[in-house]
Formats: structure tokens, sequence, C-alpha cells
């Protein structure tokens, strides 16, 4: 701990956010970046407490990751370091534990800041914001391919199925660990959500090319547009690679069963954002008008939701409902939700504060749901909104609004069956491990939808565990 009194000397800054009114124009990120002296400045402020709750991932109710960072960062070192500007030994601290802090430093919802022991009498640590300009400046520096090359080639062949924050954390330890790898991809670019399923905005998609080019550079094969199951076999697979890791992601999005479903004009969310993301990618980043005069619901009250609500504005959208089927959350914590653990509290995210900007409303409606679409030629136009109790529709309160595009934002349910069925999958353990001793599973096809930085942590983990039963392998040889 450099600065002792640097939590009392210094108040939290955030790295700001453009205008609201400036950057609805645009699909540009919205945040901007503090200076040198403000990020040590930030850094300063850091205790170093005994019991740094902020990487301990403290466990309450058998359950990891309720407070704190699940992957165990060793957040008071990297501060400490960039307080001293000894940037490259931050840099080799953070990415110790996470190999993806490019991701998780802009999109990250930040558990181990709510866990800061400085929440205790004032704002956390900005850590987020550290995190991300320690690993801008590791790429500025060219550390970050030097540190992703391994010493040695082992000979062993591992293929990964999944680019998103799972797969891409895995090569990247498993190629550390000398092993060649080759990453399989469906989608026709590389990232998984970090590409398609985070508006631009958010996560510029150049900071995700840059880290995808970083893997070339370190030895890893990336192959695009080809599914396992489809483009290439299972069986193929086996033949090829001495071990394999399913990380596909949680891609079974929850549905809404109500009259009038088939009308055309109604969304999975991930399926409007990649085409938004698609969008941006091919024609730039300005603002359009493909949504002008239309009215717009979003089904769904997380992230996702308000990523669909931010990207409808920037398209041009005449109007927007959010509909949320649970009660709002309260605006303090409860008594029985105190420090370390997350606050359950009421938040207002970037697309909602758009929103009430341009419409002058607050746009999300809680403890409501849709009972049935109408349509006109086929396609969405109007729909029934119901009070909600305990997640089912009130009777005969039913309220019909203006819908020409629905977005089902409601999360997901888990993985692909199918391909489990293609590579023979029939149990998979807690630890990563299939009954297949070839096979691995990890990230949200593991454990289900989840955070990017649990992706990193299940990916880096399994990548661990498959190094382990190589080695042991070899061992018996």
């Amino acid at each position: 701990m450099s600065d002792p009194e640097g939590y009392l000397k210094y108040a939290r800054k955030n790295n700001p956010t453009r205008p609201v009114m400036q950057r609805v124009k645009d699909f540009n990120v919205m945040e901007l970046d503090l200076g040198e002296q403000d990020r040590q400045e930030q850094a300063a402020r850091c205790m170093d407490c005994g019991i740094p709750f902020c990487h301990h991932g403290v466990f309450y109710g058998g359950k990891r990751g309720v407070s704190g960072c699940p992957n165990d960062n060793l957040i008071p070192e990297w501060n400490d370091a960039i307080y001293q500007g000894q940037m490259k030994r931050a840099f080799e601290r953070l990415t110790r534990t996470n190999y993806l802090p490019d991701m998780t430093g802009r999109v990250c919802p930040a558990p181990c800041e709510a866990s800061c022991s400085n929440n205790l009498n004032g704002p956390g640590i900005t850590i987020r914001d550290n995190e991300k300009y320690i690993i801008e400046t590791a790429f500025k520096n060219g550390w970050v391919v030097e540190s992703g090359k391994p010493i040695i080639r082992t000979g062993k062949k591992i293929a990964v199925i999944g680019s998103g924050p799972a797969g891409l954390s895995a090569a990247w330890r498993l190629n550390q660990l000398g092993h060649t790898v080759t990453v399989y991809e469906r989608a026709d670019r590389f990232g998984g959500f970090l590409m398609y399923g985070i508006p631009n905005m958010k996560l510029d998609k150049s900071i995700v090319e840059r880290r995808i080019n970083a893997m070339r550079e370190v030895g890893i094969e990336l192959i695009a547009n080809t599914e396992v199951g489809k483009d290439i076999s299972g069986e193929e697979l086996k033949e090829q690679y001495d071990r394999i890791v399913v990380c596909s992601g949680s891609r079974v999005a929850r549905d809404l069963e109500a009259p009038g479903r088939n009308l055309s004009g109604i969304y999975q969310a991930v399926d409007y954002l990649t085409e938004a993301t698609k969008s941006v990618l091919e024609n730039g980043t300005a603002a359009t008008n493909a949504l002008a005069g239309k009215h717009v619901l979003v089904l769904g009250g997380g992230d996702t939701g308000n990523d669909c609500i931010g990207t409808a504005i920037r398209q041009g959208c005449a109007s927007i409902t959010q509909l949320e089927i649970a009660s709002a959350l309260p605006e303090e914590r409860s008594a029985d939700n105190q420090w370390p653990e997350w606050p359950n509290v009421l938040k207002n995210g970037y697309g909602q504060k758009e929103a009430k900007a341009l419409f002058g409303n607050n746009v999300t409606k809680y403890d409501s749901t849709v009972t049935t679409f109408y349509g006109t030629d086929g396609h969405v136009s109007e729909v029934d909104i119901s009070d909600v109790k305990n997640f089912k529709a009130i009777p005969e309160t039913e309220k019909r609004v203006k819908a020409d595009l629905v977005l089902l934002a409601m999360g997901f349910t888990g993985a692909e069956q199918w391909l489990f069925d293609e590579l023979g999958i029939t149990d998979v353990t807690a630890k990563y491990a299939t009954n297949d001793e070839q096979l691995y599973v990890a990230g949200d096809a593991h454990r289900g939808p989840s955070l990017v930085i649990w992706g990193i942590l299940e990916g880096r983990m399994c990548a661990e565990k498959i190094d382990a039963s190589l080695q042991t392998l070899a061992a018996t040889k």
C-alpha cells in the first residue's frame, strides 16, 4: 500500500461517458478515459485490505461469487503497481488470472467494486476502469502477445468449440501451456456474444478483433463459419485432437408462449442485436432511420433488454416500452442484503436513461407481461399488456398498446443439447470433465447463462484440468 491515506485524499472518479444527446447519434463507444495522473490517484484509493473481499469471491450459503470477483483477480496488487507507475508488473499480476481484461474492463458489472471495503463509508475503488487502463497500456507496449507465447510445444492438439469468453480464455491458457489449439466458431466472426451480443457503443468491435489478432499472433488457429456437428462431425474432431473443450455458450433463448407469437416482427433479442452489429460493421457507426416511425416493445429488464433499448434508439424508433415481469427492486439495500454482497437495488441502465431523455418518461413497467400479440397482414402491430402477480398475468388488467417490433430479452435456459448428443456427452462434472475423458465443457455451456468474468474463470480452470490430464497421460506411457 503505497499511499495509506489515498482513500482519504482522493474522491472516486469514474471514466466519463459522452452526453446522452450526443451519443445517441451514433454507435460509437460511450465511455471516455481518464489520464495517467487520474488513474494513479484512483489506484491510490485502494487500501490493500487485510481481507480483500474484492478478489475473494466470498461464499454465502454455499454459492460462490455472490460477493467479490469470482476469478480471484489480484486486485490490490495491481492497484499498487498502477500507483507506483510499474505498469508491466500491473499487467503481469492482472493477467495471471484474467486473460481478457480488455473485455471485462469494458463490460463487467464489477462485483469486485461492490464488495470493496471503501463501500462501508463511501464509494468503492474504480477497479474496472483501472483494469482497462492496464490492458490498454499493455497492448500499446506489445506485452500482450509476448505474454501469450509458449516456451515449448507439447505436441498435443486441442480443439475449442466456441469463441466466446470461455473459449478464448481456455484457448489462450492452453496455448501458453504449449499445446496446439484450434478454435471453431460457427459465426462469420469470432468473439461469440462479445462480438454479436453486446452493442458496439459498449464494446467496440475493433477491441474484439484486436484480441483475435493477438491470439493468431501467439499461434492459435481460428476457424470461422464452421459448425461442429454439421460442417465437421464430432467423430472427426475426436480423431484429430487429443482433447476437445465445448465452450458453445448457453444459447437456448427463453420464449414467450402467447397467442400471436407466430407473427413476424417478434425477435429474440440476440438475433436483433446480431443484425444491428452486422449493420454497424458493414455500414459504419452513424445512427440510422431503420426503425423510423416504429413503436418498439422490449420484454426483459436485464442488461440485454437495456442494450435493445439503446440500439433501437440509435435506429430512430418512435417510442419504446420495456416490460419486466418481476417487481422493481428497492432503491436502497434491504436488511438481508448487506455489504459485501452485491447490492440488489434498483438501477437504471444507459438505455433506460437515454429513453427517458428522449421520450420524457420512464419506459420500464414492472410486474407486467404480454398476454396477446395482434397483427396486420401477418406482422405484429399491437399487444395486450397485463399486470402480473407472482409471475402470473392478472385477468382483466389488459391494456392494448402499439408495437411494430417486439424483442424478447428474457434470458437463456441452457446449452444446445444437440451438440452434446453429437459429441456423445451424457454427463458433465463440476470440474469440467465429462463421461468421455477426451471431452470437457466450460463457460455458460457448463454453468448456465452468466457473466463474462465467469466465462473467463471457467475457461482458465478447464484449461488447467486439460493440461493436468495430458501430463498424467504422458506420465503413464
